[in-house]
């Protein structure tokens, strides 16, 4: 089993870490040890430190329809990127005040940066795209490219 692919069973994905679902996750945290300098681990991008959200793709015919929960993340706190065949969020929740590690009896909030890409089933229109967020789940309306569409050209 090569890097990627460990790194990619054993990391906590942002939902297990939103929801505290317990797997193998939780034996495994003290070999990562992402933050130890001397671990091949701590040489990962902030990227692939990041949380990673959950996502529902849904296809309503003419268009695609990604929720995902953003609960706690100011509007300002997200970056959302559209190509014709991929979405990218990226974003942050932040605690409100600094508290000190040893109070904690417990720790199951995930506080920090995310970010997922998603490569699109079908082509959207980038310039239709509509985002909201609403009680904390966030809404992507991307409506699809009709490839069937025709024009004619006149010729000047």
């Amino acid at each position: 089993m090569g890097f990627m692919d460990f790194r990619l069973i054993y990391m906590k994905s942002f939902f297990e870490k939103l929801t505290a679902t317990n797997n193998i996750n939780d034996e495994v945290d003290d070999i990562l040890d992402l933050d130890n300098p001397n671990s091949d681990f701590s040489q990962l991008t902030e990227e692939e430190k990041d949380g990673e959200l959950a996502f529902d793709v849904i296809d309503e015919g003419d268009a695609l329809v990604l929720k995902t929960m953003v609960a706690g993340v100011k509007p300002d706190d997200l970056d959302i990127t559209i190509t014709r065949d991929t979405v990218t969020v990226r974003g942050s929740r932040h605690e409100e005040r600094e508290i000190n590690k040893e109070s904690y009896h417990q720790q199951e909030l995930y506080w920090g940066s995310f970010s997922r890409t998603i490569k699109l089933p079908t082509e959207v229109d980038i310039d239709r795209s509509t985002a909201i967020e609403k009680h904390g789940l966030l809404i992507l309306n991307l409506p699809k490219v009709d490839k069937e569409r025709k024009s004619t050209l006149s010729v000047k």
